[in-house]
This record gives C-alpha cells, structure tokens and sequence, in this order.
C-alpha cells in the first residue's frame, strides 16, 4: 500500500546488502590468488567459485544464478539456474564471473578480478544472456548519447574525442587482443587513435573506460556476451553508455537466444536491456590492473581492493580491506 512502510528486516538489508556481496567477490578473490603465477587456470577457478558460492550461501536471500560458469551439465556450481542464499528474505538475480581471466591469473598477468552483479526482483533486472559473443562499445558518462555502434569506429572515436575535448592522439580504446580484431585494430591506428590491448577479460578494460582517471576512453570489439551482462551493470551505475550486438557462431546459439530473448535477436542492445533498475555491482582484484590492485599479502593479513557500485545511489567506491588470519599458504 501506499506510504506503507517495509519490514524492518527489509529496510536493513536494503541498507547493508551491497556490503554482503562486496564480502563475496573479496573471499573469492582471495581464493585464487593463492593460485596467481602457478599455471594451474582450473584450480584457481574451482577456488573462486567454491567461496563465492560458500559466501552467497550464508546470505539471507533467495538467490537464483542468471549469469554463472554455464548450464548446469557443464558446471559443477554456480550453474546458471542454481538457487542459493538460506532461503530467507528477497528474492535476488545474481550474476557472476568469479574468476575474470582464467588464464591472467594462471599466468601471473595483469587485469584478474572476481565480479558480482545483483539485483532484487522487482525492483532491478539482469538479462539472462546466451552463451555467445557480444560486440561492444561501452564509454563513460561524458559520451553518452555521442556514439552509434552501427558507425564506423573511426567515426565513434571522433566523436568520443569531441565529447572529452581530446585531439584523436590522446585518444585510447581498449580491444581484446584476438585475430578476430584485426581490422578493428588497424582502422582506429590509422585515425591516429591509440589502442590498448588486453591479453584476456574485456571486463576489467570496459570498467576502467567508464572512470575518467584510468586512462582509458573506452572499450570496443567482441567479447563473452555473459561478461557483457556484468559490464551493463557498472555502466548503470556510473551513468555511461553501452551499445552491442549478440554474434552468433553456430545454429543452435540463434536458437538458444530466440528462446530466451524478448524482441528481436539481431537489434542493438542498448544499456538497459541488458539491466536496469536497481542493481549492484561488486569487483575485487586479484591481480593487479588498469581498474584494481591485486591480492597482497603479508605475515599473517592479506590486502584487498575492491569497487562497488549502486544504481539506486549512483553511488561508486573504492573500498582496500585488511584480511586477518589470511596468509597464502
């Protein structure tokens, strides 16, 4: 009813929530860092996802995966459709990426960190994205409404040099560093733009390009379309753009998305389709990037930084905890 007031219950969770998925992507990476540097891709990824499931698990929520490591035959945990949480309290769309950049951390290399996106039904929405690529352009606040994905990107990044008040020289996109980008690469280096590639997980890059003081304009190329659900969420909560197209590779991923998908399958997905509402955003490194340093330990504490972010609030911080009794043993 109107001017009803919610539980007490309600309003407290409302209150410290974000501080509980926050705990989340932290324990998870936490987890992998003891695997950075040690060539074992899999055991770090079973390690993140085994503490974020635990965390999620203590949480009172009703919680239902809509973005995870897979479908169910194909993951062990954090499958897509798991129900976590006690069972208690709001109902609550999780979307996860316990480990960004498998191989980044496997390897010891920049730009690994643990994601959560959240969002109680009712109040926000994640899109449930099938398992195929996306192609992307995110950029902050200050172009927004600039771009148009159907352009050119030599034409984009002039309009984004326009809107920042920048000559195209000073201009920097990030692109993952795939075969597949080739073209894209070569058309921005001969508008004088600069590119900044990154080895694996466009995540990380698209985040830093929604904050003015890391370095980066902005993110353009074909990445996970999972990932592309998490990367709506922090660009919901800073107030930036994000346009892409699903790609599509084989048959039976068209088939799969016109199942799963309202409208058609072949439009320009703009911000919120794929969230909206209230949502939260949570990320913790892991090792150290263009958006977060890394897990550090020391004699008996470990060092965190995290992001966490809240659309309701537009709210960003950047949160360094100390971790007693953790040590990388």
């Amino acid at each position: 009813m109107k001017g009803q007031r919610r539980p007490d219950a309600q309003v407290e969770f409302d209150r410290y929530r974000h501080i509980d998925f926050l705990r989340v992507t932290e324990e998870a990476a936490l987890a992998a860092s003891k695997w950075v540097g040690k060539g074992k891709r899999d055991e770090a990824d079973d390690a993140a996802c085994s503490a974020m499931r635990s965390c999620l698990n203590q949480m009172e929520v009703k919680a239902r995966i809509v973005i995870g490591e897979g479908e169910r035959d194909e993951a062990p945990m954090l499958y897509i459709g798991e129900e976590l949480g006690s069972g208690d309290g709001p109902e609550v769309q999780i979307a996860v990426d316990p480990l960004e950049g498998t191989n980044l951390c496997a390897n010891g290399t920049p730009n690994a960190i643990s994601v959560l996106a959240a969002a109680v039904v009712g109040e926000g929405f994640l899109m449930h994205a099938p398992d195929c690529y996306m192609d992307k352009l995110v950029v902050g606040s200050e172009c927004k409404g600039v771009v148009d994905i159907t352009l050119p990107p030599r034409v984009n990044v002039r309009l984004m040099a326009k809107a920042l008040g920048k000559d195209i020289d000073e201009m920097i996109i990030g692109i993952l560093d795939r075969p597949r980008h080739e073209k894209l690469i070569n058309e921005l280096r001969e508008t004088g733009c600069r590119v900044h590639l990154v080895p694996d997980g466009d995540l990380s890059v698209a985040i830093a390009a929604l904050d003015p003081d890391a370095g980066i304009d902005g993110l353009m190329g074909v990445g996970g379309a999972p990932e592309g659900v998490l990367t709506a969420a922090a660009v919901l909560c800073t107030g930036g753009d994000m346009q892409a197209k699903l790609v599509f590779t084989k048959d039976e991923q068209r088939e799969r998305a016109e199942k799963m998908m309202d409208g058609a399958i072949d439009r320009v997905l703009k911000t919120q389709d794929l969230a909206r509402g209230s949502v939260t955003f949570c990320a913790t490194g892991i090792t150290p990037g263009d958006l977060l340093r890394g897990v550090r330990f020391r004699r008996g504490f470990a060092l965190t930084e995290s992001i966490i972010m809240r659309s309701a609030t537009r709210q960003i911080r950047r949160i360094e905890t100390i971790h007693q009794d953790h040590n990388n043993d």
